[in-house]
């Protein structure tokens, strides 16, 4: 018995397929593009500013001029954003700028 959690196998007429030519990738890539949303896209960037101005935080990456750059970054994205995510979505991501904040004063006082 397969777990579920295996990736599917491929056949050997997969294996011995050619690749997709460019006008396959671009029609993939036309396909999932139609499926994306804007928001989406903001969501994710959120994580991953966030991600990276804490990471420019700590002790061992600190950037305080990247991390300054990341925070009002993300004051800059949360409001055009209040409308498009849940409620709970918007404060999660308030809460995590004004710990950011926090962080950040506290590198400052550090340095």
């Amino acid at each position: 018995m397969r777990s579920k959690f295996a990736p599917p196998r491929s056949s050997v007429a997969e294996e011995n397929a050619p690749p997709p030519s460019e006008a396959e990738l671009l029609e993939q890539l036309e396909t999932e593009l139609k499926k994306l949303k804007v928001s989406d896209v903001l969501v994710q960037t959120v994580f991953t500013v966030s991600s990276l101005g804490y990471r420019r935080l700590g002790e061992e990456d600190r950037d305080l001029e990247q991390a300054h750059l990341a925070i009002e970054a993300l004051r800059a994205l949360l409001p055009v954003l209040k409308d498009a995510v849940p409620d709970q979505v918007s404060r999660d991501f308030q809460q995590m700028v004004a710990n950011m904040q926090l962080a950040y004063a506290k590198a400052v006082a550090e340095s």
